[in-house]
């Protein structure tokens, strides 16, 4: 199968993963303040449980340092055990209140509580199908964002975290998450949710016709004025100086540059 159709048929299966995730991680419900000190959560894209966490994430526009600690990764997971006492994700580390905590379910509460100053809302609360629809939407992706993939930097990793402008639900955005996961990069993960309705869709086919006009005073009009452009993802690599649109073009460069 040629590489830009198999891209697309990945697409296409990150769609059904959103899609039975309930598009959760789309849109920012309350813009929160930024920490002083970044939140670090020790991650597997592929799991449904980590997955709970970065759509508060998105919801309440945080900003996340992102550990990756995949099954078989040699990189983070021992850094976390640490941490924590135990072996088990999502794992969140707040500095900013010296909170350390385990569950998807209470870091998304705390997270509400903390952050946006409010309850949980329903729809990101624990339910009795979302673990089975969770597991199902992982599975769309044949669980990629699971496992530790050999990666160039198993001896030298990168000294400075890759930064990457995302929003959860994003389908082509996922596709780099998991990547970045299976080869154990850190990164900084730059949330960028949908404030209004002239966000919808595609960058480059918004469901509003005409110039897009970010909603004032939002992170898209930051944004917008610091790159030009509001597409996602977008990857910046303080490592060797790359910056760069588009799904597939990251995923070879990930593959390219630090993939064994």
């Amino acid at each position: 199968m040629p590489a830009h159709i198999a891209h697309q048929v990945r697409v296409l299966q990150s769609v059904a993963t959103s899609t039975l995730a309930a598009w959760r991680g789309t849109s920012v419900l309350k813009a929160a303040s930024q920490p002083a000190q970044r939140l670090k959560l020790y991650d597997m894209e592929g799991s449904p449980a980590c997955r709970n966490v970065r759509e508060a994430l998105t919801a309440l526009g945080l900003d996340a340092e992102i550990y990756p600690c995949p099954e078989g990764g040699k990189r983070y997971r021992g850094e976390a055990e640490k941490l924590g006492g135990k072996l088990q994700f999502p794992l969140l580390v707040d500095t900013n209140t010296n909170t350390t905590l385990y569950d998807s379910a209470p870091i998304v509460d705390y997270l509400f509580r903390t952050y946006g100053g409010r309850k949980t809302p329903r729809a990101y609360r624990a339910g009795t199908l979302r673990p089975l629809l969770g597991t199902l939407a992982s599975a769309m992706r044949g669980l990629r964002g699971i496992k530790a993939r050999p990666a160039k930097h198993a001896i030298k990793h990168p000294e400075q975290l890759l930064e990457l402008w995302s929003f959860e639900s994003s389908p082509y955005s996922r596709l780099v998450r998991e990547t970045l996961t299976e080869l154990e990069i850190a990164y900084v993960l730059h949330n960028l949710g949908k404030e209004q309705f002239a966000d919808m869709g595609p960058a480059v086919l918004r469901v509003k016709p005409g110039p897009y006009k970010p909603r004032p005073g939002g992170r898209r009009e930051k944004v917008l004025a610091q790159l030009g452009r509001v597409q996602l993802p977008y990857l910046e690599d303080p490592n060797t100086g790359v910056k760069m649109y588009e799904s597939r073009k990251i995923i070879d460069y990930l593959e390219r540059q630090y993939a064994a």
